[in-house]
């Protein structure tokens, strides 16, 4: 304590929590955002073909969050598209990185150290939207922890929740990419930082918001920030995740569904001596006929 007291973690969590997201944060958000709809197969053909698809396509990956979270809790979906500084704003991120000349604009920022610095902040508003869902299904559900929960899980991961719709609108189907069969970092950073800040606002965690917002944030600036250069879609729960689904749900070990599935492949293997008795028996019938005729 007298280590936190000599940095003032307190004062600086408090200060921390106070700044403002617009415009500096909020646009890394939506640069990082529609830079990844750019990296999607065939959206930059959407782009050229249909301005108008690859546009709602960028505004789901920049505002999915909000439009998912409005609609939980009985708000139009399209409540937060009164904002027009914010539309603005992701429009002409949109337009610089589709339609700028020679690339310009998507070279720069795709340059990873320009690239680091922005997945940084993006994650610095992601926490605030994860604990701003939760303030805010917190006083529409005093006591529903788990629609807490939820709604601060849809506000962090943003689009990916939807990601088969937004693929729709790009006139692609990959059932195969739902998020919630094959959870990506952020997704699950998401659920696990919407319980966190769920038990701090039902004060089942001793902690001030503002140190929890700050930790938190410093956890995921430091993860996506190593995992981006290292080029890395790992997870860091990945170890501890295997063992719980292991003990819990009988889930195989890390490396061991290949062992799996040649273990439960191997009573399929008696079949085929099966075949081959039938197919000499019938050899046998065949050639007992040829004697007959």
């Amino acid at each position: 304590m007298d280590v936190l007291g000599a940095l003032n973690l307190g004062d600086i969590a408090q200060t921390f929590s106070k700044m403002g997201m617009f415009p500096v944060f909020d646009l890394a958000y939506y640069i990082v955002s529609i830079l990844y709809l750019k990296y999607e197969p065939g959206s930059v053909e959407v782009s050229r073909r249909s301005p108008v698809a690859s546009w709602l396509c960028a505004m789901l990956y920049c505002f999915g969050s909000y439009i998912m979270a409005d609609v939980m809790l009985g708000s139009s979906p399209l409540d937060y598209f009164q904002h027009n500084s914010h539309i603005l704003l992701a429009s002409a991120v949109w337009y610089l990185l589709f339609y700028c000349p020679l690339n310009l604009f998507y070279k720069c920022v795709a340059f990873l150290p320009v690239k680091l610095v922005l997945v940084a902040l993006k994650e610095v508003v992601r926490t605030r939207k994860i604990a701003a869902g939760v303030h805010h299904a917190f006083h529409a559900y005093h006591h529903g922890f788990f629609i807490m929960i939820i709604v601060g899980y849809v506000k962090g991961s943003g689009v990916a929740l939807i990601s088969n719709f937004e693929q729709l609108l790009r006139g692609v189907w990959r059932p195969e990419t739902n998020e919630i069969m094959n959870m990506s970092f952020p997704t699950k950073a998401s659920l696990y930082g919407a319980i966190l800040f769920t038990l701090q606002e039902t004060n089942w965690i001793p902690m001030a918001k503002s140190t929890l917002i700050l930790l938190f944030t410093l956890f995921m600036i430091t993860c996506k920030v190593v995992m981006t250069a290292r080029h890395s879609h790992g997870s860091p729960f990945s170890l501890i995740e295997s063992w719980v689904c292991h003990l819990l749900f009988g889930s195989p070990l890390g490396g061991a569904v290949e062992d799996h599935h040649g273990g439960a492949a191997a009573p399929v293997s008696p079949s085929s001596p099966a075949k081959s008795k039938e197919e000499l028996s019938e050899g046998t019938r065949k050639r007992k006929a040829k004697k007959a005729e």
